[in-house]
């Protein structure tokens, strides 16, 4: 039994050591594959995926011009465009690319290592183991500037791809032939095919897919590792940082599992079930006044005069739209898909007019008679959202009554997938005239699109009512219009003009307006803003159905969806004026009245409260610029949106936030610090903060910003070391050469009095040489 027994263990030992073999061989190979496989697309001058002049900054602030060639995996950089004289070479698997801001002309991007590595590879493309010399060039990061805008978007595109799918680039180029790659080098025609391309993916929600071949394994293996890192900013050497765009800072994102099963957790939204939406033509905008009612006209009319602010009167309720005037202005949103077609249109003329079309758009939804929505209350808020089908995004819609006196409203709308964001305030006011009265919207919005950096500045008409002590009241816009963009140099006007005193029906609700590039027309506009509106090319002469809405175009505008009554908070405008608008549809105008004097009472209050205890109010989800006075939401994100980081947006208390793959560098508007500023806490997986309540004192800002600085200078220690020893190498040397002129100066002294005028001027340059070093490295 034993003798059988025995050869067991050692047939165990050589099916293991048989399979190690197998193991190493398997590994060996895969190695040389691998190595031949990068190595043939950087020797092969067929395979290029673009290549072209770039400036490139080095670490005294100054520019070179070198030449650039991007291949899968590597960005090779050249004294000349002949590829003779190689400076450097950038391994792509481990950088990060982010745009970045500058005030210059051109266009600026920037690689660079999140962990703060060298991103050079140590030898060249044929074995070269010095690069040529150039000015010194950042170890862990490269800036680049391209002429123009659109260079640098499709540089910026094509590095995106390299970076992450660089393995699938290198094999299907390597196996469908170099004929095809030969076309894909440098050029204008390619640039604007590559960028279209991506933006189109970008369109239609297109990602990656996380297979094994698309992606660095080693990459986000390790979930503990970078749950564990340290949130920290960009760390650039101050003495790097470029001085016109201070822009750039970290994100404090988390990393998030890529469980598609994973609960999100954000507000639950749910599509609208009632909405009230007048006819076009003038019949929906006027209304006769009962009996009653005129009573109830004619006694508020003795405490108001001619030119009076009505802001301060309380207003009867049978003329109130059982809404708050925040859920009035997300009334611009329900065509919003005209933006995401206007985000991704290349033509800036055609943009201009998408976003004309959008404008209009938001004007033909109004109520049925003459109906005034409810003065928000201060602290008041409103959120809702519609679903873009054909893009699968979101756009988010939050508004917040920022001020009561005077009645200041603010807004922002957000879809970075579709890439545009809209912001803005409006301040109310109305103006009595005896038999007429005006609702002026005092301010303007601003909208971004993401991607290109533009924006587009707009104001809005003001509501005129007339007819309130004899005749029939009715409800027009008035007023002169201007949509401009500063970046592109288009801008169009719009006149809403108000019925004249002989006119026919025909002539109420009539628009006209021009569309410019700088002062010269390139469109005229005219029609009816709630109806049909003619656009005429003044080029082409031809004139072309601008806007329409049709039956068919109402039926498939998007879909908006509120949250429910029981998921928003007390100063959300559905549920804080629920009781008003209850006795409104019911038509109980004394129940209606006593519940809004309720509310109205309780604000006055608290305004007296605060106003004893010497407090301002602070809005949650806005805060106001103290020089130009403008109000910004606390929580904007204006990156671009990046198809294979980000995943998806979506709203939570308030605030808009994105759930990403990675951490990832963000770019903002920088703001100014404000004494009302509050901390912001990242949620895990988002790549924006939690709102917080608190206040921040000044101390405590200063102690985090401390912080910060001391994380951002550890990595830099070691080059730092290496700097002084360098340093301290030089002063000897120099040390050296100064003692030994000065044997030599003693020597001649013995035969002579008086030095040569040559080694004067020797010692005054080293001597300014030694002061200029110990200025640099100060």
């Amino acid at each position: 039994v034993k003798e059988d027994l025995l050869p067991l263990p050692l047939k165990e030992d050589s099916n293991s050591i048989s399979k190690s073999k197998v193991q190493k061989k398997n590994y060996r190979e895969e190695k040389k594959r691998a190595t031949k496989e990068l190595l043939s697309t950087i020797t092969d001058p067929s395979v290029i995926v673009m290549a072209d002049w770039l400036k490139i900054r080095g670490t005294l602030k100054s520019w070179t011009k070198l030449w650039c060639v991007l291949k899968p995996g590597v960005l090779l950089i050249y004294k000349t465009h002949k590829n003779g004289q190689w400076v450097g070479t950038v391994l792509l698997n481990a950088c990060e690319l982010i745009e970045r801001p500058s005030k210059k002309d051109g266009f600026c991007f920037k690689l660079f290592h999140p962990l703060e590595q060298s991103i050079w590879a140590v030898k060249g493309p044929k074995g070269e183991a010095v690069g040529s010399i150039t000015q010194p060039l950042p170890s862990s990061h490269l800036i680049f500037r391209a002429a123009s805008e659109s260079d640098g978007r499709c540089w910026m595109d094509a590095l995106e791809l390299a970076l992450k799918c660089s393995s699938l680039l290198k094999r299907t180029m390597i196996r469908e032939g170099k004929e095809d790659i030969s076309t894909v080098s440098a050029g204008g025609e390619h640039s604007i095919n590559f960028y279209s391309l991506l933006r189109a993916h970008n369109m239609q929600g297109f990602q990656f897919n996380d297979s094994d071949h698309l992606k660095d394994p080693d990459l986000y293996s390790d979930k503990s590792d970078r749950e564990g890192e340290q949130d920290h900013e960009e760390s650039d050497p101050e003495g790097l940082e470029e001085s016109d765009s201070d822009t750039s800072e970290r994100q404090d994102d988390s990393y998030i599992d890529l469980d598609p099963n994973e609960h999100l957790r954000e507000t639950p939204y749910m599509e609208q079930s009632h909405e009230e939406l007048g006819e076009a033509g003038e019949a929906a905008q006027t209304e006769t006044v009962s009996e009653e009612n005129k009573s109830l006209i004619w006694t508020l009319l003795k405490q108001v005069r001619p030119g009076m602010d009505l802001s301060k009167v309380v207003l009867p309720t049978f003329i109130l739209e059982p809404r708050s005037f925040l859920d009035k202005l997300s009334d611009y949103y329900y065509h919003a898909d005209f933006l995401s077609e206007a985000a991704v249109e290349e033509n800036a003329y055609n943009r201009m007019k998408k976003v004309v079309k959008w404008y209009i758009s938001g004007f033909y939804k109004k109520p049925k008679g003459l109906k005034k929505p409810y003065n928000p209350i201060i602290g008041e808020t409103y959120r809702c959202m519609w679903l873009h089908q054909k893009t699968n995004s979101k756009t988010f819609y939050i508004a917040e009554q920022v001020s009561h006196h005077p009645p200041v409203s603010a807004f922002y709308v957000s879809n970075r997938k579709d890439g545009f964001c809209l912001s803005g305030s409006i301040l109310a006011k109305s103006k009595f005239y005896g038999n007429s009265l005006s609702a002026i919207l005092d301010g303007e919005a601003r909208l971004t699109f993401l991607n290109r950096g533009e924006d587009y500045v707009m104001n809005m008409p003001y509501a005129h009512c007339k007819g309130i002590l004899y005749g029939t009241m009715t409800l027009e816009l008035g007023g002169q219009i201007t949509i401009a963009c500063e970046k592109t140099g288009y801008s169009a006007q719009l006149e809403f003009k108000l019925k004249p005193f002989l006119g026919s029906s025909d002539c109420v609700n009539q628009i006209s307006g021009k569309i410019k590039l700088g002062k010269e027309v390139l469109a005229t506009l005219e029609g009816h803003w709630d109806s049909e509106i003619f656009i005429n090319d003044k080029k082409t002469g031809t004139m072309d159905t601008f806007w329409d809405p049709t039956p068919e175009l109402r039926q498939n505008r998007l879909t908006r969806y509120t949250v429910p009554p029981e998921e928003q908070g007390d100063f959300e405008s559905e549920r804080l004026w629920q009781h008003v608008t209850r006795a409104i549809n019911n038509k109980d105008q004394t129940e209606a009245t006593n519940e809004k004097f309720i509310l109205e009472e309780a604000q006055r209050k608290a305004a007296r409260e605060r106003k004893a205890k010497c407090e301002e109010w602070i809005p949650a989800l806005f805060e106001q610029d103290p020089i130009t006075g403008e109000w910004h939401y606390r929580y904007a994100d204006t990156r671009p949106w990046d198809p294979l980081n980000d995943l998806i947006q979506f709203e939570i208390d308030g605030c808009i936030q994105t759930k990403v793959r990675h951490r990832t560098p963000m770019v903002t508007v920088p703001k100014r610090k404000h004494k009302s500023d509050k901390p912001k806490s990242p949620e895990s997986g988002c790549s924006s903060p939690e709102p917080d309540r608190h206040d921040s004192s000044g101390s405590e800002r200063h102690k985090s910003k401390h912080n910060s600085r001391l994380r951002k200078k550890g990595p830099d220690l070691s080059e730092l070391q290496s700097a002084i020893d360098s340093i301290k190498q030089t002063q000897e040397d120099i040390n050296r050469s100064v003692a030994a002129l000065r044997m030599r100066s003693a020597g001649r002294a013995e035969n002579t009095s008086f030095l040569q005028q040559r080694d004067y001027v020797v010692i005054a340059c080293l001597v300014v040489l030694q002061v200029l070093i110990n200025y640099i490295f100060k």
